[in-house]
């Protein structure tokens, strides 16, 4: 573990030791934090669920619903179209407020398409989930951050907006500049957002993200909520070390409107979601 992710993680660590993992950061002290996360904004990622979706997709949504999510971020359609979506989405009760398209599509003429079917969906954000390898250098970047304003402008007059999902190699240092850094500090932030996964910031060494929300007011409408398991792998949010209540204190100022769950390899999909949610529905900050 390097240095920039032992300091991110060690008061997570202090906290998981003298509490217990997966119970401590959900209990505000006596006189603490007393702020919930609001339960519209508690969603589920649905790459967390794929394999159920495969399988039955309305009914995968039906039982997130049943637990208590409220949205949910499209990550893959399974053979079904946006429509077929949305009217699943709407059955269930759930609502859709982003999708993950790739970043070939949309710098390409696949944008239109896209745009449109985030609007079929009912989301706000298009999300780009990932860069091509051959793009990380600082010159890489940089051309991508010319690439997302011109898309952002692009999504802006769609009414919608664009945000980048993270993971651990963009907050490498390269050359002496960190990558993400230059995405944040080269695009334009009326055109182009940040869906912060939690986890890959960890992973990747980042600035605490109660760091970034005050540098970069406004800027992260929607969070990953991953946690990580003492050894570095996936763990149900809340089992984890990752301090989630320091994390929030700044939330408003970084404009989080979404706490969207995400496990990437769940031996259970729906346990993790039980477990998962009813964290973050307890959780005080």
């Amino acid at each position: 573990m390097n240095g920039t992710r032992r300091a991110f993680l060690g008061t997570a660590l202090g906290a998981a030791a003298a509490v217990g993992l997966g119970t401590g950061a959900a209990s505000a002290s006596e006189s603490g934090p007393c702020r919930p996360v609001p339960p519209s904004g508690i969603g589920m990622h649905l790459y967390t669920m794929r394999t159920r979706l495969a399988v039955d997709f309305k009914g995968t949504l039906a039982q997130l619903a049943e637990i208590g999510y409220a949205t949910v971020g499209v990550s893959g359609r399974h053979g079904h179209s946006a429509a077929d979506i949305r009217r699943m989405l709407d059955e269930t009760r759930l609502k859709a407020v982003l999708e993950h398209v790739g970043y070939d599509i949309v710098r390409g003429a696949g944008l239109p398409k896209a745009l449109e079917d985030v609007h079929t969906l009912g989301g706000k954000w298009i999300v780009v989930p990932s860069l091509p390898g051959s793009l990380h250098s600082p010159a890489g970047y940089r051309e991508v951050a010319r690439e997302f304003n011109r898309i952002g402008l692009a999504a802006r007059e769609a009414g919608l907006k664009l945000l980048y999902h993270n993971h651990g190699s963009d907050h490498q240092v390269v050359d002496g500049v960190n990558l993400y850094d230059i995405l944040l500090n080269e695009t334009d932030p009326e055109l182009v957002g940040f869906e912060l996964d939690l986890y890959w910031a960890a992973d990747g060494g980042a600035s605490a993200p109660g760091e970034l929300f005050v540098r970069h007011p406004g800027r992260f409408p929607a969070l990953h909520v991953k946690d990580m398991a003492p050894d570095g792998s996936f763990a149900d949010v809340g089992s984890g070390v990752l301090d989630f209540p320091a994390m929030f204190d700044t939330a408003r100022q970084g404009g989080v409107k979404q706490w969207l769950v995400e496990h990437d390899a769940p031996a259970d999909p729906f346990a993790s979601a039980l477990a998962s949610y009813t964290y973050l529905s307890r959780l005080r900050y």
